[in-house]
This record gives C-alpha cells, structure tokens and sequence, in this order.
C-alpha cells in the first residue's frame, strides 16, 4: 500500500504531484491522476519509470471505461431495429467518442510537445512511442473514413519506430518488448485487417521470448509470463478465426 510522503519533506512541486497522483491511484480517481501526471509531463526533463508508468495508469484507465462503454453500445446498436431506443443510444455513442478524442489528444499532444522530445533512454523511446501508438489505435477504433485512415497510418509510424528501437536496445523477454508486440499485433489484427502480419508478429515475439526465458529476471518474471500468455491467448484465438470477417472486440491488449 501506498505511503504518502510527508508533505513537510517534499523538496519540489513535482514530487507532491506525483505523489499525490500515488494517493489518486489508490483512491481510483483517475481523472485527478491525470490532472497531477499531466504536470509531471509537461515539465523539460525526463520521466522516470515510476513517472511514466503512473502517466500510463492514469490515462488508461480515463480512457479505457470509456473505450468499454463505447464497446457496449457499439453491440447494442448492432442487435435493435430502428427504433426511438436507438437514436438515444447513437447519441451516448456519439457524446463517448467526443470524449475519447479529448483524452486521446490531450495524450498524443503530451508525447509529441514533451515526453518524446524528452526521451534521451531508448527505453523510454520505446515506452512513449509504443503509448502513442496505441492512442492512435484507439481513435482509429471508432472513427471512420479518411479519419480512420489517418489514425490507423499514425499508429502503425508510432508501433513500427518503436519495434525498430526495441528490436536493438530491448532484451526479447524485457515487458516492455513484449507488450509492445502484443499491442501492435492486435492493431494489425483489429485495426490494418493484417491477420497474417499480425500472426506473424505475435509468435515471432512469442518464440524469442520462449528461447531467452532462462535470462528473466525475478522482478519482470510474472510480467514478461502474462504477457506472453496474451500473445499465446490471441495466437490460439487468431488462427481458428482466420478468414472470419466479423471483428472480435474480445482480444487481449495491454491496455
């Protein structure tokens, strides 16, 4: 359990935000979360793990009860005939993706303006390019046309750079390495309409893992395991469902 630190020991305005982004953490008031990282972010120095897995938490989890509800009605909305129900329902629809693409701007603008430009470890190039990725990947699940077009071409410049960096300074078992594979094939799969490409990617960052599993350290080992679990999960989910054409909102990511 979080120990806040004693307010009167605080020797910067950025170590009561992060730690009062702990205290949000644990109370579950993610948009609070948000409010405090956001200030961690926007400052001209370098985030550390804790820093940047917090900003992480926090906007996952703003923008992921979002992503569900907008899941929800998306299923309500395929099953009822026109009716009064589904124009109240499109208008939720419509009113959730207003604010996704809120938080999802507010993310990319952060990544572009300050954390990548920040970023002089190759792992936080990862981390952040990775994140904006992924953010791009969430606008594209809900937008359409050219917007859609847009966000998909985004995401995948944001994955592929982070693939190109990992695949030279991350260890193949690191979390880090694997979670980024897990994303970006679910992007290939959900997203580009790639299967094959996103089957590829997949078992290849399944496999090398497999094969360095001796070198896990203790501290990602339960990590690095769960993630290699998803990819398994959606490997095994992927190959049965080739050549279907229904989308499967059911596959595992991080986020």
């Amino acid at each position: 359990f979080f120990n806040p630190v004693n307010q009167y020991t605080m020797s910067s305005e950025r170590e009561e935000n992060v730690a009062m982004a702990q205290l949000a953490d644990q109370a579950e008031r993610y948009e609070d979360m948000v409010e405090y990282m956001k200030k961690v972010a926007q400052s001209d120095s370098e985030l550390s793990v804790e820093e940047r897995n917090l900003l992480s938490v926090a906007y996952k989890n703003v923008i992921g009860s979002r992503r569900s509800s907008w899941r929800i009605l998306s299923s309500i909305l395929q099953k009822q005939t026109e009716t009064a129900y589904t124009s109240m329902a499109t208008n939720l629809q419509k009113k959730i993706e207003g604010e996704l693409s809120t938080l999802c701007k507010d993310v990319l603008d952060l990544l572009d303006n300050h954390l990548l430009a920040n970023s002089t470890s190759e792992e936080s190039k990862v981390f952040f390019n990775k994140m904006k990725g992924d953010y791009h990947r969430y606008m594209a699940e809900y937008s359409t046309g050219e917007a859609r077009e847009n966000a998909a071409e985004e995401a995948a410049a944001a994955y592929k750079v982070a693939e190109e960096i990992a695949g030279e300074h991350i260890p193949t078992t690191h979390p880090l390495r694997l979670g980024l594979a897990l994303n970006y094939s679910v992007f290939l799969y959900e997203i580009a309409n790639a299967p094959e490409k996103a089957c590829s990617v997949a078992k290849q960052a399944f496999d090398m893992a497999i094969s360095e599993l001796d070198s896990l350290t203790e501290e990602s080992y339960r990590d690095s395991t769960l993630i290699m679990q998803l990819l398994r999960d959606n490997l095994t989910l992927w190959t049965s469902d080739m050549g279907n054409e229904e989308a499967d909102d059911d596959d595992d990511d991080e986020n």
